[in-house]
């Protein structure tokens, strides 16, 4: 199989998408972050000092996938008409759906993936000070389609 962003003496290179079709593209990617339960209470409760941990790393996320083509060298910058993140506190950790979809000729899963991610991250940096066992897992991609 042919590698799409590599030249053939093995280069790195951003794909020509310009002979594509504009289509509609959706992708869903997830992710989660375990921590402790006393931790878990804490966010539930908002009695993380930094704040509305969720609120915040819903926010993170959607400006963490608009800033993905800034981020992943070969992705190309897109139009992005939507990123909606779900985060939701589960029995040991807290998972991440992020969608996002837009009008473009290449897919959005980087965006997706990106998005989940930056959530991620941002509920480490809010609760670090209370909780030094967090451990961000299961990045992945869950869906992605176009029509």
């Amino acid at each position: 199989m042919a590698l799409t962003h590599v030249t053939p003496d093995g280069q790195a290179r951003m794909v020509d998408v310009g002979a594509k079709p504009i289509m509609h593209r959706q992708a869903v990617a997830g992710g989660k972050i375990f921590l402790r339960p006393d931790t878990l209470k804490l966010i539930r409760e908002n009695g993380i000092q930094k704040g509305d941990v969720l609120a915040v790393a819903r926010v993170a996320g959607i400006s963490g996938g608009k800033k993905t083509a800034e981020l992943i060298p070969l992705c190309h910058n897109i139009p992005i008409d939507r990123i909606d993140l779900d985060i939701s506190l589960r029995s040991d950790h807290v998972e991440i759906i992020a969608r996002a979809s837009c009008q473009a000729r290449t897919g959005i899963e980087m965006e997706a993936l990106t998005a989940a991610t930056v959530a991620a991250l941002t509920i480490y940096d809010m609760c670090k000070a209370v909780d030094h066992e967090m451990v961000i897992g299961e990045i992945r991609l869950l869906e992605k389609t176009k029509s």
